[in-house]
């Protein structure tokens, strides 16, 4: 055996050989040795003190490299004591080898491998000299290499025990070694704060202050600042409660971020561009307002906005615009996470935001677009009802700015993220003035398509306009003749070869549509091109129809690729070529393929549109869509062709609605899923669901309760953490969803399904449809259901509220008593302070709803006298648009009844009646039939009476 190691010794030379071919001829000898062999030769090699120290640095290379690329083939193979050999030799070799060099190509493994992992279950026999081992070479202070590399293995052996929380607390000491490493250990800490962010707790002052310290230091280069950064980022998504202990320091991390988006170079040509590029993912400017919008998120507008908001101001009114422009962009990037906080300062911010729209730089009129467009979407509708006036006027006049074109459409991205959720009663006064500005801005910008080739503003303008006449609807129709002429000539002559071929793909057959590739994007714009043009058709597009199917149902129909990978076969492939992965642990991972997933859900969502829009029109293509996908539109479709058509139809979906909802993993799609079970079983009504489907849904049903209440006890038992943050409780939403199936069955059973209500009474009490044979089950809800109407939580309010209606409207005398006792719970919860702000205007209209019913049809339950003229200074309603829907029909009611409390003295409470109407008209809680029926209402005295109290007004 000494011979044979000899002959590896000589081997390992001639490896390191100037002369290519002794080199090449030892490289075919070492790789004709057993895998086996060459973990023995190597080992004994880079422990063998009479070696030469180039051999034995060779040796180490050369088992790095071995056990890192093959790994599961030769390291199972070796005899257990083989195996105690290689821990136990490695582990002694970076404890007593005196040459540097050697340490730390032996620590190389342990850092770069995970060494520590491979002791799998006889881990606990060598935790001591792991961490002795470890703790040694950290302390190291004659090689800061070793003190690194050590560092980064200590790292790497937390990561991969994340789960062991017994471990974690043993090895806690080690933490102050891995925070002296270099700032090649803060991947590692990102990845210890993504993972295991408890281990961290003991010293996270330390880890906080050395994160901020390095990020700081304008000498690192800008991946390594932004690392430092990370590490606190990451905290506030993982750790959030940990983390708002630790304010001092976060706030003193806002003016790093700051500083990283003032990062910016100054570019004469920026303004002028033609071509967007990709932003740069790694400029500090990025990382900074991405960081920014991720701790906002994770801690809160409460903590975040009294931070960074003087910091804002000041860079507000800071003379160089590169501040100006990073404050702007700033307040784009907090808006979601400080959402509740911003929205009570909105029209200060609006205010300040808008005069930026007309600074001298360039820039920061772009960042004063972009502040407004993110306003419009994430303050929405809110921002489009206070701001209407001010924003079109102020997007207007800085699209007019003809010599900086990417301020110019950035401008009009901006305008059409506030058209978008821009109600359509608030955009049509504008209509006019929109029309006029957009339609010469694109006159001449189709000029200097045709002079210059250059279409970046065009294209925004085109948009803005597709996305004014989609919120206009037929308010629109008369301007179709004064654009029709520029957009035939846009699409006839003047777009680039790509998007001409895009336009050609619109008259093009499906044979031709089978050339693309899943994921062309041309596919997308001809798809989302379509479907604008059915909004504004309507029924008149059905005759397109048999066009653009073909290709709709073919994108649709994609199914994606999906492979399980071990880690040797995905370094073959590149996330480049469309894969996405998931770590499943064991050296596994998920991959899919997402290409054409994107075009794929875009086509099922005009699928959506087409049957909203056609309805009985999009009939022939029903059974086709059906086999995709289950909708409530498509029943609505398939009326026209008679019950029975609609009954097998909806067979064909039931069974799959209810086996989706008992197998769905993801809790978004799973809640979209089960609204739409809800909403088919109100629309077929009674007898749509026979027995069997009676026992899976009372099964799912009973199950989806039985996890919320686990995952409650197991939420009361993580609130005893100190570190215990409150996450979104996906299960509490599905409730609402299992409350709206209940709902739909009620509605469609009434008391024929109180007897499969049973086995799910012990778990649901609050959820019934009330009706007098519910009163039977009254001990275990109504007294709840009365407390409810005084809980903190406005969703609470709101659903008690909503239970007094329906027991007032449906109860029956047996729920009298408590329709009396409601009403004083009601009008509290009414008239309490903040009733009206955004968190509790539902809950608020509910409750003015209810008040409604008890006195339409429990009149003996309240004093309606004194409680009506109350009711109608309440009114309208403009959130709710169901609750909105009783009580403007309710209030017809009264006045067609000539009710004297509605009416007043001489008629004088018309024009505040019509003002209520009017008002919900405006603000699409109604629909303005509701004023003609009731003009229709009044007699010839009331119309003479209304008629004079107006012209007086």
């Amino acid at each position: 055996m000494a011979a044979e190691q000899q002959q590896f010794y000589l081997l390992l030379g001639n490896l390191m050989s100037p002369d290519n071919n002794v080199r090449k001829q030892s490289e075919e000898t070492y790789d004709g040795i057993p895998g086996q062999n060459k973990v023995s030769f190597l080992l004994q090699a880079v422990r063998d003190a009479s070696a030469g120290e180039e051999v034995k640095q060779m040796a180490a290379v050369l088992l790095r490299r071995l056990l890192s690329s093959s790994f599961e083939e030769i390291y199972p193979g070796l005899t257990v004591d083989m195996q105690v050999a290689v821990k136990t030799e490695l582990l002694a070799s970076i404890q007593q080898e005196s040459s540097p060099n050697i340490r730390k190509k032996v620590c190389d493994i342990a850092a770069e491998l995970n060494f520590p992992g491979i002791f799998g279950n006889q881990q606990q026999h060598y935790m001591e000299v792991i961490k002795r081992m470890l703790v040694q070479c950290m302390q190291d202070q004659e090689n800061p290499q070793i003190r690194t590399l050590a560092a980064r293995a200590a790292a790497s052996f937390i990561l991969s025990n994340e789960g062991n929380t017994p471990l974690l607390k043993h090895f806690s000491d080690l933490l102050p070694g891995i925070l002296q490493g270099d700032d090649s250990v803060l991947k590692s800490l990102v990845e210890i704060a993504d993972t295991a962010p408890k281990y961290l707790r003991p010293n996270l002052e330390a880890t906080l202050q050395l994160s901020l310290k390095l990020c700081a230091d304008t000498n690192l280069n800008n991946m390594q600042r932004q690392l430092a950064l990370e590490v606190i980022i990451t905290l506030s998504e993982t750790a959030a409660a940990m983390l708002r202990k630790h304010t001092a320091i976060v706030a003193q991390s806002v003016p790093q971020m700051l500083a990283m988006m003032v990062d910016l170079e100054e570019d004469e040509e920026w303004a002028m561009t033609d071509e967007l590029e990709e932003d740069d993912l790694d400029s500090n400017a990025v990382a900074g307002e991405s960081a920014l919008d991720r701790v906002a998120c994770g801690l809160g507008g409460k903590i975040v906005l009294p931070m960074i908001k003087q910091h804002i101001m000041e860079m507000l009114q800071n003379p160089d615009w590169k501040y100006r422009h990073a404050g702007l962009m700033a307040l784009s990037a907090i808006g979601e996470g400080c959402h509740q906080q911003m929205e009570a300062i909105l029209n200060e911010i609006v205010s300040f935001v808008l005069l930026f729209c007309s600074d001298p730089h360039p820039r920061v009129r772009y960042a004063a677009c972009n502040a407004i467009g993110q306003m419009a979407t994430d303050f929405a509708p809110t921002f489009q009802k206070k701001f209407h006036d001010k924003v079109i006027s102020a997007l207007l006049q800085t699209m007019e700015d003809q010599s900086n074109p990417r301020v110019q459409a950035h401008a009009a991205a901006a305008l059409i993220n506030f058209t978008e959720d821009c109600p359509k009663s608030l955009l049509v006064p504008y209509l006019e003035s929109l029309v006029q500005h957009l339609h010469v801005i694109m006159v001449a910008k189709l000029q200097e398509l045709i002079l210059k080739g250059t279409k970046l503003v065009l294209e925004q303008v085109v948009t803005s306009i597709a996305s004014v006449a989609d919120t206009a609807e037929e308010k629109f129709v008369p301007y179709y003749d004064l654009f029709m002429p520029s957009l035939k000539h846009i699409v006839e002559n003047a777009f680039m070869p790509d998007a001409s071929a895009v336009m050609q793909l619109l008259l093009k057959t499906q044979t031709d549509f089978n050339d693309l590739e899943d994921d062309d994007p041309q596919i997308s714009y001809m798809i989302s091109a379509w479907a604008r043009m059915c909004k504004i058709l309507g029924k008149e597009f059905q005759q397109y129809l048999p066009v653009v199917m073909g290709p709709l149902m073919k994108t649709a129909s994609i199914k994606p690729e999906v492979a399980l990978l071990d880690t040797q076969d995905m370094e073959n492939i590149s996330e480049d070529d469309g894969w996405e992965f998931v770590n499943l642990g064991d050296q596994q991972s998920f991959g899919i393929k997402t290409a054409g997933l994107e075009e794929k859900a875009t086509a099922c969502q005009m699928l959506v549109c087409y049957a909203k829009e056609l309805k009985e029109g999009f009939v022939e293509y029903t059974e086709q869509v059906v086999k995709l996908m289950s909708m409530p539109l498509l029943l609505e479709c398939a009326r026209v062709r008679g019950p029975d058509y609609l009954t097998q139809m909806w067979h064909f979906m039931c069974d799959a609605l209810i086996k989706a909802i008992g197998t769905e993993p993801d809790s978004d799609v799973l809640s979209e899923i089960m609204h739409a079970f809800a909403k088919c079983v109100e629309l077929m009504g009674d007898g749509c669901l026979n027995n069997e489907h009676f026992e899976e849904l009372g099964g799912i049903m009973k199950g989806k309760l039985e996890e919320h209440f686990k995952n409650q006890e197991l939420r009361q038992a993580k609130r005893q953490d100190e570190d215990y943050d409150e996450q979104d409780e996906n299960d509490v939403y599905i409730l609402t969803k299992v409350s709206d199936i209940l709902h739909s069955v009620f509605s469609s059973y009434k008391e024929k399904v109180l007897p499969w209500f049973e086995q799910l009474m012990p778990l649901i009490a609050q959820l019934i449809h009330c009706s007098p044979a519910s009163f039977k089950y009254a001990e275990v809800f109504l007294r709840p259901m009365l407390q409810s109407l005084c809980d903190v939580s406005p969703e609470v309010r709101q659903a008690g509220a909503y239970g007094v209606g329906v027991m007032a409207q449906y109860g029956g005398e047996s729920y009298r008593p408590f329709c009396t006792e409601a009403i004083a719970l009601l009008v509290g919860a009414i008239q309490a302070a903040e009733s009206r702000s955004k968190e509790n205007v539902n809950a608020t209209e509910n409750c003015i709803s209810a008040v409604g019913k008890v006195m339409r049809f429990r009149p003996e339950c309240a004093n309606v006298p004194e409680i009506l003229p109350h009711w109608l200074a309440w009114l309208p309603l403009n959130e709710d648009k169901e609750e909105a829907a009783h009580t403007f029909d309710f209030l017809c009611d009264l006045m067609e009844s000539n009710n004297p409390i509605v009416l007043g003295p001489d008629n004088s409470n018309l024009p505040k009646i019509f003002l209520i109407i009017a008002e919900g008209v405006a603000n699409e809680s109604t629909s303005g039939a509701l004023w003609t029926q009731c003009v229709s209402t009044l007699n010839e005295t009331q119309t003479k009476a209304l008629q004079s109290l107006l012209s007086t007004a």
